[in-house]
């Protein structure tokens, strides 16, 4: 039987399809015989139709060795592959509870003709036993479908999502992309959310999310859209009317935690036990949660601050802003002064070093050197969607906000 590749089976099957309709209107058939397309199992780019296919998982303390020498591996090879393929993958980094395959002719010696150590979900080194090792790196087939989910928010967004058994991912993607317009630390009941996206499976299995395509979270009394768009070969989430959603400052440096004090000219400091300035807002959060950097900018100051700010970073963004974080446990690995951060960059973890009760963030926000509250600060839109790009946006939109109404 002759076997033919695979991309070429959609090609054949329509010229037998046609072959068989040809002959029947010669013969004058009234039913069509179509010739049936055998199409070969594969893995890995390999057809195993006649071959046995074995899977497991790495065990702990497991090493390459004691996997192929099961299967007839000679020493030979494995120290070959050690030896002389660290260039594609160095066996040394195999990972407890990775996935691998093993094939092998179909009778009782079970002797190793190809290894496939997977990397990841869709990442693999395939190792073939001939004559001589060969080895490459390969992908599978990642599949994309549509799906659409929305929630009622009682408590917050995550706890939404996993209510409704979405993945719970979609929480840190919907507050990405919703980073500089909606404050998630205020959040209220009844607000909910809308989302059309792309989910990713390889051999059937669901591997995570793709790119969420459009959204709408009606928060407060406004409802909030944000729609997928690429122009100029880069994508990004633009509102209805073709307004970038990102903003030059992000509306929080941290995610999923509270406010437990805001800006004030005249607090109780909960250590001195009196009153003087807050100016800043402070986040409660577990000790070591990320802390990011709210814009693009310059780090001019990393130290521990004497009077109570323990442990503090502070950025410059332009000539007009600067950010300061401060009871910080620890900072971004090799963050010093002088370094240039982008917007989300991780730059600390939440920590209580300095006069504080507890693990939190105290953020202050200076607009001219001048504290200002960070929670009051408007910050200036991205660049919209170009006018050359106007109608093919328009027509994206148009699509996705019929399916974001028949949610």
């Amino acid at each position: 039987m002759v076997k033919y590749p695979r991309s070429l089976y959609p090609i054949l099957l329509l010229i037998l399809i046609s072959i068989g309709c040809a002959n029947n209107e010669k013969n004058g058939d009234s039913e069509s015989e179509i010739a049936e397309v055998i199409v070969p199992k594969l893995a890995y780019g390999i057809n195993v139709d006649t071959l046995l296919v074995i899977k497991d998982r790495v065990k702990k303390n497991e090493y390459l060795s004691e996997i192929l020498l099961k299967y007839g591996v000679s020493y030979n090879d494995i120290d070959f592959i050690a030896r002389h393929t660290k260039d594609i993958f160095d066996v040394r980094k195999i990972v407890t509870g990775n996935d691998y395959t093993i094939i092998c002719p179909d009778d009782s010696i079970q002797k190793a003709m190809y290894f496939a150590y997977e990397l990841s979900s869709s990442k693999y080194v395939l190792y073939k036993f001939d004559d001589s090792v060969t080895v490459t790196r390969g992908e599978k087939e990642i599949t994309v479908s549509i799906d659409t989910t929305s929630g009622v928010i009682s408590s917050s967004l995550w706890n939404a999502i996993v209510e409704n058994n979405a993945d719970p991912n979609l929480a840190n993607e919907l507050s990405e992309i919703y980073a500089w317009t909606v404050d998630f630390f205020g959040l209220q009941k009844n607000d909910t959310y809308k989302a059309l996206f792309e989910e990713q499976f390889v051999d059937d299995k669901y591997i995570g999310l793709g790119k969420i395509k459009a959204t709408m979270f009606f928060h407060g009394r406004d409802s909030l859209y944000a729609f997928y768009f690429e122009q100029d070969g880069k994508g990004d989430y633009f509102d209805e009317k073709g307004n970038s959603l990102q903003r030059t400052f992000l509306k929080a440096p941290l995610r999923y935690s509270r406010i437990s004090s805001k800006f004030s000219n005249s607090r109780m400091h909960p250590v001195l036990k009196i009153r003087r300035p807050h100016h800043g807002v402070d986040y409660a959060a577990a000790s070591g949660t990320p802390v990011y950097t709210v814009g693009d900018g310059t780090v001019i100051k990393k130290g521990y601050q004497k009077r109570g700010g323990g442990n503090y970073i502070k950025i410059k963004h332009n000539g007009t802003y600067s950010t300061t974080y401060m009871h910080l446990k620890g900072y971004a690995k090799g963050i010093k002064v002088g370094d240039h951060v982008r917007q989300g960059d991780l730059i600390g973890y939440v920590g209580a070093t300095g006069l504080a009760t507890g693990p939190h963030l105290d953020f202050r926000f200076y607009r001219n050197g001048k504290p200002v509250d960070p929670l009051k600060v408007e910050s200036p839109p991205s660049l919209p969607i170009d006018t050359n790009n106007q109608a093919a946006f328009d027509s994206v939109v148009k699509a996705y906000m019929a399916d974001l109404d028949a949610i």
